[in-house]
């Protein structure tokens, strides 16, 4: 059984590589073939997959079970340090999912500091925009506002 995991776990970037490219045609975009092997890497904890794959489930998903695992996968790519999936799930805390993930302003804030402190741009105007205008249970604070602003590229 130890094998089994393992010798998935190693041909994992091989599938997502894979899926990555069939995914960026227009031809293949939909293919069955292409979703399975993300979920075969993410199901072996690609952290790329469980981005691509979670994303794809929690706006996708054609029922609330398979946007809830979509948002699950998130949360393990957010765990592994992507910076997308950490931006999602600043949203999906920010305005809560069902029952499986309740609205929480703190895990949003902290989604989103993970993001921005990698750069994710949406990240850092959702914490400028929040600072400015005191929102997730932040305090209107300008000077954090404008700090963030200066993180921004442009």
């Amino acid at each position: 059984m130890r094998l089994m995991v393992w010798l998935l776990q190693a041909i994992a970037p091989l599938f997502f590589v894979i899926a990555t490219a069939a995914f960026k045609t227009k031809r293949f975009r939909t293919a069955k073939w292409v979703m399975r092997c993300y979920r075969l890497a993410a199901d072996s904890g690609h952290c790329g997959a469980l981005s691509v794959y979670g994303h794809v489930l929690h706006l996708h998903g054609n029922s609330i079970a398979s946007k809830t695992q979509g948002a699950i996968y998130l949360q393990r790519a957010a765990e592994q340090g992507d910076m997308k999936a950490q931006f999602q799930m600043g949203r999906i805390y920010e305005r809560g999912f069902e029952s499986y993930f309740q609205c929480s302003t703190v895990k949003a804030v902290d989604n989103y500091l993970l993001a921005a402190n990698q750069g994710h741009i949406l990240a850092i105007k959702r914490l400028q925009d929040a600072y400015q205008k005191g929102e997730l249970g932040l305090s209107q604070d300008e000077q954090l506002a404008h700090q963030w602003q200066d993180k921004l590229p442009y």
